[in-house]
């Protein structure tokens, strides 16, 4: 008997190996977005420092790079779940400007410390997005209207709150959420010892993580990417995860806002892949009377989606301020092109039920470096409009190319 089960054991092992083999053509195409996704960026990265005589790749212009894209980066990720619900948001940029601008009225002309203004101002992004969340989730207003109506009021109320005049500066406590960097014991003259520490920790983490993610999908015969794939992505993600590290390190050390940016990321990443919440959100893009029919509180979960982007876009909205140091009645301008440009780039689906939360930073970072990139080369607003509209064109064309096939 104990012989049966020893055979029986040894039998699965090539069975799951077989799998697994077999199973890593078919991973590979489908996860060819991902993988174009990582090599569009080094390409776009090495063109931009060829093209701008090195300038790109210099620590005060990396920096500026982080700070630039942060906000944008931080309402991807709320972006990423409205889009993967199945809505779009139109509003955040005019949500962004106008809790800037409440911001600046309690701090600056109210004197309120910076702590309980901030809770406010989070708070009241969160009523925002619920108020907008509520026609889309209970009434069924399609999200565009509703939210279309939202840029509009917002943008007139941040006019009407700022009373059509810059208010500023912030207090300097507040000022370090944007301008900030991470206090270093051990800097020395020419590097942030700290920083460097912090980043290689990141890159080993990530490295760490991604073998044991492999590890389990393996052991469970689940599909999983060639073994020289698998190491080549996970390398580059590291090399240039160090890499930036030592070049920030060399300058003043890590930003602030860029701790706030890496922490969110592992949040998003942790609720969408790993949570019941993220799994339902996906099944509700996917199909959502299908969802429906399957015990999903579909309008509820819709509530909440809106209610999570409200809240960030808030705090991009206090992370542009601190950068700026006032508030003006144009910030936000134009922000939410930026914001879902980021995620059709980065593979969310228009349609909904597709999209990761690492597809919607790094297509944030490829906006972020080509704004940069050209904007070095001298080409002009008009021209970087017209590029970023053929490359959010050429996005979504792949998206629907390779639904069809």
């Amino acid at each position: 008997m104990a012989f049966s089960t020893s055979d029986s054991t040894t039998a699965k092992v090539p069975d799951i190996e077989q799998k697994v083999s077999m199973g890593g053509a078919s991973f590979l195409k489908n996860n060819l977005r991902e993988y174009g996704l990582l090599i569009s960026l080094v390409a776009i990265m090495v063109f931009f420092q060829m093209m701008t005589d090195g300038t790109l790749f210099q620590p005060l212009n990396l920096t500026n790079l982080i700070l630039q894209n942060s906000y944008i980066i931080v309402m991807a990720l709320g972006m990423l779940l409205v889009i993967v619900a199945g809505h779009i948001d139109l509003s955040v940029g005019s949500v962004c400007g106008f809790v800037g601008a409440v911001a600046a009225v309690l701090m600056v002309e109210y004197k309120m410390h910076f702590v309980p203004a901030t809770i406010i101002c989070l708070v009241l992004g969160g009523v925002i997005g619920a108020a907008q969340g509520y026609w889309v989730a209970f009434y069924k207003i399609p999200s565009f209207i509703v939210t279309l109506a939202g840029m509009l009021v917002f943008k007139g109320l941040a006019l009407a709150v700022l009373g059509g005049s810059s208010v500023g500066p912030f207090p300097e406590d507040f000022q370090l959420l944007s301008t900030g960097f991470i206090s270093d014991p051990f800097a020395g003259e020419n590097l942030r010892i700290l920083s460097l520490v912090a980043g290689l920790l990141m890159a080993l983490v990530l490295l760490v993580t991604a073998v044991r993610g492999r590890s389990e999908r393996v052991r469970h015969g689940m599909d999983s990417e060639p073994t020289v794939f698998f190491i080549a992505k996970n390398l580059v993600f590291a090399a240039m995860i160090a890499a930036f590290s030592y070049l920030l390190s060399s300058y003043k050390g890590l930003p602030n806002v860029l701790i706030v940016m890496l922490l969110l990321m592992l949040i998003y990443d942790f609720v969408t892949s790993k949570t019941i919440i993220g799994r339902r959100i996906y099944a509700l893009g996917g199909n959502e009377k299908a969802a429906r029919l399957s015990g999903i509180n579909t309008d509820r979960l819709t509530f909440y989606t809106f209610i999570n982007m409200g809240v960030l876009a808030a705090l991009a909205g206090l992370i542009f301020a601190a950068r700026l140091n006032t508030a003006t009645p144009k910030a936000g301008l134009g922000f939410e092109l930026d914001v879902i440009a980021a995620c059709f780039i980065g593979g969310a689906s228009a349609s909904g039920g597709v999209g990761k939360v690492l597809g919607a930073v790094i297509g944030a970072f490829i906006m972020g470096v080509m704004n940069n990139g050209m904007s070095i080369m001298g080409i002009g607003i008009d021209w970087q409009q017209v590029i970023k509209g053929l490359v959010l064109l050429a996005a979504v064309c792949v998206d629907v190319y390779n639904k069809k096939k």
